[in-house]
């Protein structure tokens, strides 16, 4: 009898165990679901949530959203950039059919003998030396939307930044790159890339540029922090907040790395002793 009650005992033990422990697994499956669910409404396709402790089909479940979130994101950036592409087309177009006819005939009148040395000649000089130099920054902005079809080859990425290094010498630099890391992508794209976030550093009074590898290249620096408000709108083109910048050196090394097959992000959470971090991403 005694035997039996014991039976029973373990069977309610063990059934009590695995059905609290089953609860508990249900509400981290929820759990994961509503962060992945939340990175998707605030348009954060970067997640990546670990897949210890699941089972064999959950794991590859999870496996597959978060490469599936990596694909989102790639496919989201290809159409910002195109958008972008476009708008930036049409718009230069439309500067230029505006400004070349009043340069063209502002230029005729500065050579009319009339109007040298008249008090009407400094006056159309001026429109004349406006519209060139608005042609010419529009003109500048046109490789937004040229941009050469990437090449893409096997990349060793340490030989890559150690070279980069050899051009800032007066930078502390912190290469964490396992010496055989190859990426395949247009090299020269992205050491275009590196050479525009490694000056945007610089500018922002950054000392020590860090460089690791996680899946991707996280590229992070000590320069002035990227205020949350402005965050979002860094890789927007003509977007900048320096008294003398073009807001076109983001813009285009995203572009880069997206005709290039990969991407570029700026990190929600910059790495442990860094402001800013980049997230390079390329197509393999």
């Amino acid at each position: 009898m005694m035997n039996w009650e014991w039976i029973v005992g373990v069977i309610v033990v063990t059934t009590l165990a695995v059905g609290t422990w089953f609860l508990y697994h249900q509400k981290l499956l929820a759990r994961r679901a509503q962060l992945m669910r939340e990175a998707i409404l605030n348009h954060d396709f970067m997640f990546r949530l670990p897949t210890k402790g699941l089972f064999r089909g959950e794991r590859a479940l999870q496996e597959t959203l978060n490469d599936l979130g990596q694909d989102i994101a790639r496919l989201v950036a290809r159409h910002e950039v195109e958008s972008w592409q476009r708008l930036t087309r049409v718009l230069t177009h439309e500067i230029m059919n505006a400004t070349t006819p009043i340069s063209s005939i502002s230029q005729a009148y500065l050579a009319h003998p009339g109007i040298k040395g008249s008090p009407y000649e400094e006056g159309i000089r001026a429109i004349h030396d406006t519209c060139d130099g608005l042609c010419a920054f529009v003109d500048s902005y046109r490789k937004l939307t040229r941009l050469q079809e990437a090449v893409p080859t096997d990349i060793n990425l340490l030989e890559l930044l150690n070279s980069l290094r050899t051009l800032f010498g007066n930078l502390k630099w912190h290469i964490g790159i396992p010496a055989e890391t190859i990426v395949h992508t247009d090299g020269n794209m992205l050491r275009q890339v590196l050479l525009n976030l490694v000056k945007n550093a610089v500018e922002a009074g950054a000392g020590t540029i860090d460089a690791r590898w996680d899946g991707a290249l996280w590229v992070s620096n000590d320069g002035a922090p990227i205020a949350a408000d402005v965050a979002k709108d860094i890789f927007v083109p003509f977007f900048t907040t320096k008294t003398t910048g073009t807001g076109i050196g983001l813009s285009l090394s995203r572009q880069l790395m997206v005709v290039s097959g990969g991407d570029l992000q700026l990190a929600e959470r910059p790495v442990a002793g860094y402001h800013v971090t980049f997230i390079v991403k390329t197509s393999a």
